[in-house]
């Protein structure tokens, strides 16, 4: 009986695989590339709501991405049938032919292999298939897979949730200072509690107005599966409305028992305030405003230099607003705890970017986000990762170029990137990213573990949030695994050395 087989190209050399082991045959989709990866793969690509590993077929065979056929230019790849599905990115996809078993050579084909070739067989093609005379090759594509990536226990990323969360609470006993999301109004920052701040989003051009309603209240706004109602931060604060900026963030909390968005000029960091330095408003000042003042407190910082107003959704809106808030659907709003907890634990991720390039750290590791600072220490000798060493209010904080570190080029325009100050349980680092778009919030089953095709070298990523609806891909870093053991043995003797100095 006939086996049918499926044609393509690669660097000039026709290859065939089995028909049995493919699913379909797509347009190569966007690709989000994962920091460190093997050279066969890609990245991972959305395919109708599931995350899919992208392999080159030719980092497969261990040659050269070309101009004609790289990453970014490639049209066509092959989805492999199977448990595990991988798409293959291919140059170019022949035709399905039909061949006896009889013109099937399969002992002589592992002779005629060239080196990172894995072979089952080989068959003469016809005009029709691939030219007279061309003999396509038939890709052991099972094995050359196994040969380029090593399985991956998916337990590892409910095993690593749960460590992320553990690592909050060090060895000197859980942390009392308050995380602080802030944001710029009229040119001066504000901030809310980061427990009253669900996600911090990129203001949607798809906006509803309501008629007849306050000048601070925008509309509506898709949101996920519901309508959110946009209100602007300047209005409730009492600033007149600006123009437009294109840098807009909506803040999502929730007040009373209703999701509201609140939008904001743009976000400024997240970051720790000592509890020393948060004070409450003068009872004259509260007086004065009868009772409604909106700033629950100022946090001063930097030494006095840093004044910080803190707000509570709450006292944002009128005693009515309230009360109709906090008086809504009371079936909906146990409906919808009940669907919080069907889906699982609640995450919240900061989400950074590195070129075209997403990735989300989880928000109890960070410690902070600040501008990059001007002047960065660089110290002898330091592996090409270390940017150098910054003094952050008093403490000697080493500063990572993530760039560098996932071997990018050097980023063109430098004005926007961002500190990312990480802490895992035995390190604290400044991470310099491209820019800081957002707080995610997601729930535990809603990450997607790593698809399969991985090794040692990736596994610092160990989840997926797959935002198909928006053609995103967020790939979730393990901060524990920032850094490899010798990079993290360099730190802690770069730490030892400062313990020493300053004692």
């Amino acid at each position: 009986m006939a086996e049918r087989f499926l044609t393509l190209c690669v660097n000039g050399r026709l290859y065939a695989l089995s028909a049995g082991e493919v699913a379909e045959v797509i347009r190569l989709p966007p690709v989000a590339r994962v920091p460190q990866a093997p050279k066969g793969l890609l990245g991972l690509a959305n395919l109708r709501g599931a995350v899919l590993p992208v392999a080159s077929l030719r980092g497969l065979l261990g040659l050269a991405e070309s101009a004609d056929a790289g990453p970014g230019t490639a049209s066509r790849a092959v989805v492999l049938d199977g448990t595990a599905p991988v798409a293959l990115a291919v140059d170019a996809v022949g035709v399905l032919v039909s061949v006896e078993p009889d013109q099937v050579e399969r002992r002589q084909s592992e002779l005629a292999a060239k080196p990172g070739e894995l072979l089952k067989g080989a068959f003469a093609t016809t005009a029709a298939s691939g030219g007279k005379g061309a003999v396509a090759n038939i890709l052991d594509i099972g094995a050359l897979i196994a040969k380029a990536f090593v399985q991956q226990d998916r337990v590892r990323l409910r095993q690593s949730l749960a460590d992320s969360t553990s690592r909050e609470e060090t060895a000197e006993g859980p942390d009392e200072r308050q995380r602080l999301v802030s944001f710029e109004i009229a040119g001066q920052e504000y901030a809310f509690p980061l427990e009253s701040v669900l996600e911090v989003v990129d203001a949607s051009d798809r906006l509803a107005a309501l008629p007849a309603t306050e000048e601070l209240v925008l509309g509506v706004t898709p949101f996920r599966d519901t309508l959110l109602p946009l209100l602007s931060l300047r209005g409730l604060l009492g600033f007149a409305q600006g123009a437009r900026t294109g840098r807009e963030k909506v803040v999502v909390a929730r007040v009373g028992g209703a999701l509201v968005g609140l939008l904001a000029d743009r976000m400024r960091t997240i970051f720790l305030a000592d509890p020393w330095l948060i004070e409450k408003i003068p009872p004259v000042l509260a007086a004065r405003a009868g009772g409604e003042s909106k700033i629950a407190a100022i946090y001063r910082g930097d030494g006095g230099r840093r004044l910080v107003s803190l707000l509570a959704p709450a006292q944002l809106f009128r005693e009515d607003v309230m009360q109709r808030l906090n008086g809504g659907d009371g079936a909906a709003q146990e409906a919808e705890k009940a669907t919080d907890r069907a889906a699982g634990e609640e995450r919240q991720f900061v989400v950074f970017r590195l070129g075209d390039d997403e990735f989300g750290l989880p928000i109890e590791a960070v410690n902070e986000i600040a501008l990059v600072p001007d002047q960065i220490a660089r110290l002898p000798k330091a592996p090409k990762f270390l940017e150098g060493v910054i003094n952050l209010r008093g403490d000697v904080l080493p500063v990572v170029d993530q760039r560098r570190r996932f071997d990018m080029p050097p980023l063109e325009e430098q004005s926007g990137r961002r500190l990312v100050v990480v802490r895992t349980d035995r390190h604290r680092a400044g991470l310099i990213v491209d820019s800081v778009s957002e707080v995610l919030r997601c729930f535990a089953n809603d990450i997607e573990p790593t698809p399969d095709l991985t090794n040692e070298s990736v596994r610092l990523v160990h989840g997926v949030i797959n935002l198909e609806q928006a053609g995103r891909i967020v790939l979730l870093l393990d901060p524990a695994e920032l850094l490899t053991r010798a990079e993290r043995g360099l730190l802690d003797a770069f730490e030892a050395k400062n313990t020493r100095a300053g004692q």
